[in-house]
């Protein structure tokens, strides 16, 4: 500790007066016990054994939390549509004795983003009655209390038992599939404004990963695809353990200095590899395209004793988050679909049965969702910051203009390759200017969603994503629908020849999480849930 003398500081009353906050806080829901220790020191009578998130932040609330130095994020206001949230910091990515500790209490003390984005859920606590250690951060009142999720039978919908015996067995082949966003630690880090209503212990990278792991264990997905996976950690902890678990793993990192990306793995036992491909949405040139979000395809073919079962072809990607351009989401979106296409089509021109899992960043019903699951989307008029609907308001945005991605980037308004001269593209172009096609992109494949998106009974909100900030759903298992084009009726009509969903997962809504304190807690150590769903695939 460094020695100043009293003659620099003031009188030795300035002087108490100065160090008297960092010894012994004044606020009443900080001291806890002590506050009978000292009555006269207190003369308020409200009770603050717990806070909202928006009492946390208010000025004055917490005067030990003044700057101390170390990096701050900055205030994350976007005052121009096209301009970009701030950068996420990087950090170091070792984990050293107690250096987990340091890092999470450095980013503890990096102030919020201005009320710029959604409110926080009321719901959510930061701070418990008890005295607070100096120099230490007030822990969330932590409920172990499990979320309870039960499994939804579908099968029933349409007098469908998935299989028990071998009758059905060389002409169907049930799988299991998982998608979830398991939070990178780095982008934790560099976010800890999101986080404040957790207790610091439960974000160390040592107890997520025992959790993470153990939930991975627990569900045993037959193929899993896996969001915010960060590299150092996935080729040091999560390939290990999963390969000896018996699945096969793939990975494809962000591009630039992104630290995490997509992996998607599957058991050996169940599947064989037929083709990789990865997709880097970043495309030098394009100015649209200057974003490192990535994806990951692969064609898998059942491991079946009869080998009739046909491939199936798996995308897992993370779109943008960026609430404000929507463009970009339908950009990158295009072109993830223009390579399954391309992937999943067979030598007779059909196309085989296609699982698309991952974080698209976009709520249920908005125009993004809409576009995956109507196959087309007439966008003419319509604000960037609506596509994805995580905002509501559309204030001072750009209107999409016809076409969204210039022609050099090589995909069709059908979201297709196409292989065409340079003549024909500027045809296209021009035709798309004129308004001939009516400002509306295309896709050829039949997809729907597994989960409903409204709490079964109820008819609440699912929700699949929730910190200090919002509770909304983001993440998706998407799958082909019936190939004869019937209608569906709550994601379970059998398919000829593709896919039919058997059986879910539930979600959960605001409510059940409010019991467990939201995410992460305890127990589940990510923002997000994991999706599950079981599938049959038709011969």
């Amino acid at each position: 500790m460094f020695v100043r003398p009293l003659s620099v500081v003031g009188s030795a009353q300035t002087a108490v007066s100065v160090w008297r906050p960092w010894h012994q806080p004044r606020c009443s829901w900080l001291i806890g016990q002590s506050y009978q220790q000292h009555p006269q020191r207190h003369t308020t009578s409200k009770k603050h054994s717990t806070f909202s998130w928006n009492e946390w932040r208010r000025p004055g609330v917490l005067p030990n939390a003044a700057h101390r130095g170390g990096f701050h994020l900055s205030a994350g206001r976007m005052d121009r549509p096209d301009k970009e949230p701030p950068l996420k910091r990087r950090k170091s990515t070792e984990d050293k004795g107690t250096g987990e500790q340091v890092k999470l209490q450095h980013s503890c003390r990096r102030s919020a983003p201005r009320e710029s984005r959604e409110a926080s859920p009321p719901w959510l606590r930061n701070v418990i009655g008890v005295p607070l250690t100096p120099g230490k951060f007030p822990p969330s009142p932590e409920s172990k209390a499990e979320l309870k999720r039960q499994w939804e039978d579908i099968s029933v919908l349409y007098d469908c038992e998935p299989q028990t015996d071998g009758s059905l067995r060389e002409k169907t082949f049930d799988f299991s599939v998982m998608s979830y966003n398991i939070l990178s630690q780095e982008l934790l880090l560099s976010n800890a404004y999101l986080y404040k209503h957790c207790n610091p212990h439960i974000l160390e990278w040592r107890h997520r990963f025992t959790n993470i792991i153990k939930e991975l264990e627990q569900h045993s997905a037959d193929i899993m695809c896996l969001q915010e996976v960060q590299e150092d950690h996935y080729q040091r902890q999560i390939k290990p353990r999963l390969e000896s678990l018996g699945y096969h793993c793939e990975y494809k990192r962000r591009t630039g200095r992104k630290p995490d990306g997509c992996a998607v793995v599957f058991k050996r036992d169940r599947f064989s590899l037929l083709s990789c491909h990865t997709i880097e949405y970043f495309r030098r040139g394009i100015p649209l395209l200057d974003r490192d979000n990535v994806g990951l395809i692969l064609l898998l073919q059942p491991v079946e004793p009869s080998g009739s079962a046909c491939s199936v072809c798996v995308a897992n990607t993370h779109l943008l988050y960026n609430p404000r351009r929507g463009d970009i989401k339908l950009a990158q979106l295009a072109m993830l679909l223009a390579e399954i296409n391309r992937v999943a089509e067979r030598a007779d021109g059909s196309t085989c049965p296609v699982l698309l899992c991952g974080d698209f960043n976009s709520v249920p019903w908005s125009p993004l969702y809409s576009f995956i699951k109507e196959s087309q989307l007439e966008y003419v008029g319509m604000p960037i910051g609506k596509v994805s609907g995580q905002e509501e308001s559309s204030r001072g945005q750009r209107i999409l203009t016809a076409p969204i991605w210039p022609p050099s980037l090589g995909i069709s308004q059908k979201c297709q390759y196409e292989h065409q001269p340079k003549e024909a593209q500027v045809k296209e172009q021009e035709a798309s200017l004129n308004g001939v096609d009516k400002a509306r992109i295309e896709h050829g494949l039949k997809l729907t969603s597994a989960y409903s998106h409204r709490l079964k009974g109820s008819r609440r909100p699912e929700i699949t994503t929730c910190h200090s900030r919002s509770a909304i759903t983001v993440d998706y298992i998407f799958y082909s629908a019936s190939p004869d084009g019937s209608v569906q009726t709550d994601c379970s009509v059998p398919a000829a020849r593709g896919l039919q969903l058997l059986a879910r997962l539930a979600l959960v809504g605001e409510a059940e999480l409010k019991e467990v304190n939201g995410l992460p807690n305890e127990i589940n150590s990510s923002d997000h849930l994991p999706l599950i769903a079981q599938f049959r695939l038709h011969s």
